[in-house]
């Protein structure tokens, strides 16, 4: 496959493995009520047009709401979590729209989770770093893009110190250790992802990251 062939082929799941931290966690309760408010509205439109949007429309929707992420940023410029929230927002856009044209998208996204790693690495039990490590897997190296899997590497690992049971970084290091060639020690922390407790208003979440750990697991067996 070529480089180029790959980066299309990356850049599509980027929709699918996107979406982390879509509830607030407990530490969230230190926010603003005013930022509270804003990462509740970002995550609630997120979801409704990563699963009720049809796939033509998701593009503008993410676009949408990325301008309204922008806005709360403006409003609230130190709130890490808000810009947690623009990084995944782009790089789902990224993942809808593919092409070419998704490579800035997921530089944009790149930025604002460095952003948020400046300001808070530990904010929404640190997936700035798990979101991040995502993006250095998925993404081509150069010249292409700016693809690193020993930085992707430092970047799971980090965050799945900061949440050593969450279901969301142990299914990416799953992955990760799938794409490097390590199976069995993806099969571990997939099983070890099913573990996890079930997250109270992320139902439809949880269900869809059991699917895809099922569906990773049965590739790998």
């Amino acid at each position: 496959m070529s480089a180029t062939s790959r980066f299309f082929h990356h850049v599509r799941r980027l929709a699918a493995i996107a979406g982390l931290a879509l509830t607030l966690s407990p530490g969230a309760w230190a926010m603003s009520d005013a930022v509270a408010g804003g990462v509740h509205e970002l995550q609630s439109r997120w979801a409704r047009i990563q699963y009720r949007t049809p796939e033509n429309k998701r593009v503008d929707g993410f676009d949408q709401l990325y301008q309204r992420a922008e806005t709360l940023i403006d409003q609230h410029p130190e709130a890490a979590e808000l810009y947690i929230w623009a990084g995944i927002i782009r790089s789902s856009e990224a993942g809808a729209k593919g092409g070419l044209g998704a490579l800035s998208l997921v530089k944009e996204a790149r930025k604002d989770l460095e952003k948020a790693l400046s300001l808070d690495g530990s904010a929404l039990d640190g997936s700035a770093y798990t979101s991040l490590g995502v993006l250095y897997y998925q993404v081509p190296g150069w010249p292409i893009g700016f693809g690193d899997d020993d930085k992707a590497r430092a970047m799971l690992q980090k965050g799945l110190s900061l949440d050593p049971g969450g279901i969301d970084p142990l299914y990416f290091w799953g992955d990760y250790q799938h794409d490097q060639g390590h199976d069995a020690e993806a099969r571990r922390a997939l099983k070890k992802a099913l573990k996890a407790a079930p997250r109270p208003g992320r139902e439809i979440a949880d269900q869809g990251r059991r699917a895809q750990i099922h569906a990773l697991l049965d590739k790998l067996d």
